[in-house]
């Protein structure tokens, strides 16, 4: 049995917290023997146990005080304190005279020589250096040792600085030897150990113990690594070679323990194991927070001779004394800016190894703009993506580039959210080193505080109300650039304002106005009577009419009659009464069943202001047919081209109407018409650019504007080829010179073939920007396939050939084939065939 002095615990007895232990027995004197009871002075130790007369293993009668026993340690069941245990009775031993030496074999069984061999006792055992000797008045600074009897019982000695031979300084776990002799030191000198009980003496140190040393790996390289030493303020180096483990699970931050050689020179750690995560402990931080100012900020680029991993300063007073505590910038809790004087609550880190302080878990206080005094400016969440984001400022016309690092609250932010922010400048070598072009702006806002909602205001808006009359109507968005760009499409900016004029203290002014600035959703018209407000913008100081509200004007809005244009997944467009816009809906806004509603249907609607001020439709009702197009409609039939298709077929485009081109002979060839969805005889039908049509002209109401109507798309062509479940009809669409069509599409069910004359439509994938054919119908079979004869010439060669002639064509194999089974060549054997006939 090995004993191995790393499991016993600090009280320097077992290895057990409540002091007991199996097979470890202790050493003492009967000092109180009542009927029933007694009580025991430990010899390794200062303790006084209480034993009950039923533990002693013996004839009671023969027990006396002062006697010497061996007893384990056990706790009591009623009162859980320590007692003393099967007792056993020690015969006085009868020490040689003369010295006698030895050594304990490789088992480690005692012989019956007194010399022995033992480990200094863990943890306690080696005298405690900081007592240099000396000890409190009648006490003497005592060690212990640690041997096995009889390979089971471990037992413990005491000594002291005069036991030690040559003043020789012993640490815990060292191997030593030692001579047992009875304890006969006057009571006087040695009041505790005057027990006659046997110590050691005459301790020789017969190995020293090997240090371990404890760190965490800081860095690891492709094929070695450092580590951060648990004792020093220093690293040391280690090959992989050395760690004795899961090389794959080493990373930087594990805590390990290492032993030091000296290798050329220079020290290096040997034999690194892991240990479990939170083994190593470098600093001990104060429970207590402090308050102070920071005195120096970090740098956010470190200058070439910038050697201290702690830049930073933080002046507080603590214990009634003003100090000055250096930081880093692991030691924020955040990555939001510092500056100077920013007033911050840390703990206070003390480094085991050399006693260093420094502030540590540095949070900035709500109350630091009172102190660092510095312009904060205002502003809204306008953009947010991976990691960053932009502010829409209230002082500038730029937005504000920001990370999510600088956010001083833990909520994240959002959209349009309220924030009060610092804009510091970023320095050349800074943009220089910045990972992003984002990031090299030269302004970025930092400290970032999210403020309650209608913190914010980009305009001063006046108390008071005008009355004035609407001089010129504002344009929606979704028709001001060209007159027919989508609310999709569109944007605030290219909105057409209107202008109101008003009277002020008897002068005749003008101020402008936009529809996302009404009241209600009536559209104001030329000469409508309106109450407003202005609105000026705190950064330009341009004004503007707002909350603008219609008088004189019936409570119902007014209704407008339009026609379905598009029909998508959840919503739609409407083509206005003029036909040369569209109009969004969403289906929420349809009175009655979606379902009912097709292409070219006339509709009722209310415009009004959608998400983000955009004009839409609502209140759509389906309501019965009305002639779009008029009754002034010419009976010339024209032929014509496609130049441009409806903006539903192209979406990139940003008109909405299209236009045919005359391409027949006579006085209007070469003029170009538009047309919408109301101009198409076959309202599902998409006209393609490019494409043939046949039309009529009408005269639209309203605009007396000229407009393509009755319009008949002119495809026929013929099916160039058929595959499998596809084929291809030789017909122009772009640039395309063939026009791709599934099977499916193929009505009745037929199987075209080669030469086939089809009649068709065309339409767009909105994905891939590619045209197909769909209701292809064929108007008249092609010519049938008639199979072509082999020429006479090949088949009066194939008859002169024969299998001897030398000038034959031959088939020279470079290299065999492998068949699925892996077997090589030709395994069916070649026979001759009769010329120009096919098995």
């Amino acid at each position: 049995m090995s004993f191995d002095p790393s499991l016993l615990h600090n009280n320097g007895h077992t290895a057990f917290a409540n002091g007991t232990g199996v097979g470890i027995r202790e050493t003492g004197v009967v000092e109180k023997l009542l009927t029933s009871y007694g009580f025991i002075q430990c010899s390794e130790r200062q303790a006084r146990l209480f034993f009950h007369c039923s533990q002693y293993n013996g004839n009671l009668q023969d027990l006396k005080i002062g006697d010497d026993v061996e007893f384990e340690v056990s706790l009591d069941k009623r009162t859980g304190k320590p007692i003393a245990v099967k007792l056993v009775k020690i015969k006085p031993e009868v020490l040689p005279e003369e010295r006698i030496s030895g050594q304990v074999g490789p088992d480690m069984h005692a012989s019956p020589i007194t010399k022995l061999h033992g480990y200094i006792h863990p943890v306690v055992s080696a005298i405690p250096t900081h007592l240099d000797g000396k000890s409190a008045p009648g006490q003497v600074p005592t060690g212990s040792v640690c041997y096995e009897r009889n390979g089971v019982s471990v037992f413990y000695l005491t000594y002291t600085p005069d036991d030690v031979e040559r003043n020789m300084h012993l640490d815990t776990g060292d191997r030593v030897s030692f001579y047992m002799e009875t304890n006969k030191h006057p009571p006087a000198l040695y009041s505790d150990c005057s027990t006659g009980a046997v110590s050691a003496r005459n301790i020789v140190l017969v190995k020293k113990k090997q240090m371990r040393c404890q760190g965490v790996v800081c860095a690891t390289k492709e094929a070695f690594g450092f580590i951060e030493r648990g004792d020093v303020v220093k690293e040391i180096f280690f090959h992989y070679s050395e760690f004795k483990g899961d090389l794959e699970a080493l990373q930087a931050g594990d805590d390990v323990e290492f032993s030091i050689k000296e290798r050329n020179g220079k020290e290096v750690a040997t034999d690194v194991r892991l240990l479990p995560q939170g083994t190593v402990i470098f600093e001990d931080i104060s429970i207590e927070h402090f308050e102070g100012t920071v005195a120096k900020v970090i740098p956010k680029v470190p200058s070439k001779n910038q050697n201290d991993p702690l830049p930073g300063r933080i002046g507080a007073r603590i214990n009634f004394s003003e100090k000055e505590l250096p930081f880093g910038e692991k030691d924020t809790k955040s990555k939001v800016t510092l500056l100077d004087g920013d007033h911050v609550r840390f703990n206070i880190s003390v480094d085991r190894r050399d006693k260093l302080e420094r502030a540590t878990n540095i949070e900035i206080l709500p109350d630091t703009f009172q102190f660092t005094k510095e312009s904060r400016e205002m502003g809204v969440i306008a953009a947010m993506r991976d990691g960053f984001g932009f502010i829409k400022c209230v002082d500038r016309d730029a937005r504000m580039f920001f990370h999510f690092s600088e956010v001083l609250e833990e909520s994240p932010l959002h959209i349009s959210d309220e924030v009060e922010f610092t804009v510091v400048p970023v320095s050349r070598l800074e943009r220089s080193l910045a990972k992003d072009m984002l990031s090299a702006q030269r302004n970025h806002a930092v400290r970032i505080k999210k403020l309650p909602k209608g913190t914010v205001s980009f305009h001063v808006q006046s108390e008071q109300r005008f009355i004035g009359q609407v001089d010129r109507e504002a344009t929606p968005a979704s028709a001001a650039a060209n007159k027919n760009v989508s609310p999709s499409k569109a944007k605030e900016k290219d909105a057409e304002e209107g202008v109101i004029a008003y009277e002020d203290c008897g002068v005749k002014l003008t101020v402008p106005y936009y529809i996302k600035d009404l009241e209600g959703a009536a559209l104001p018209q030329l000469g409508d009577k309106v109450e407003f407000s202005i609105s000026e913008v705190k950064r330009t100081g341009l004004q503007s009419a707002v909350s603008i509200k219609i008088l004189n004007r019936t409570g119902n809005s007014k209704r407008l009659l339009g026609f379905v244009a598009t029909l998508k997944d959840n919503f739609g467009f409407i083509e206005t009464a003029n036909h040369d816009q569209e109009i969004f809906f969403h289906y929420s806004e349809m009175c009655g069943d979606v379902d009912n509603l097709e292409l070219g249907d006339t509709v009722e609607y209310t415009l009004s202001k959608g998400k983000g001020n955009k004009v839409s439709a609502e209140k759509v009702t389906k309501v019965a047919p009305v002639n779009g197009i008029g009754e002034d409609v010419g009976t010339t039939v024209l032929l014509g081209k496609v130049t441009r298709p409806l903006r539903s077929v192209d979406p990139s485009q940003t008109e909405y109407q299209g236009l045919i081109e005359v391409t027949e002979e006579g006085a209007s060839k070469g003029q170009s018409y538009p047309f919408g969805i109301v101009s198409m005889a076959s309202k599902a039908d998409c006209l393609q650019k490019g494409e043939l049509v046949k039309f009529q002209l009408c005269t639209v109401v309203h605009t007396s504007q000229k407009m393509a109507c009755h319009i008949v798309p002119q495809r026929r062509a013929l099916v160039e080829s058929v595959k499998d479940q596809f084929g291809f009809i030789t017909y122009e669409v772009g640039e395309s010179k063939k026009l791709f069509f599934h099977v499916k599409e193929v009505q009745d069910g037929l199987e075209l073939q080669t030469g086939d004359e089809v009649e068709f439509s065309v339409i767009l994938n909105q994905r891939t920007g590619k045209c197909s054919a769909c209701n292809v119908r064929r108007v008249s079979e092609g010519p049938k396939p008639v199979a072509t004869p082999r020429p006479e010439r090949l088949v009066n060669r194939l008859k002169s050939i024969t299998l001897d002639d030398a000038s034959a064509p031959r088939l020279v194999i470079v290299r065999q084939p492998r068949g699925p089974d892996n077997s090589k060549g030709f395994s069916i054997e070649r026979k001759a065939r009769q010329p120009g006939v096919i098995d």
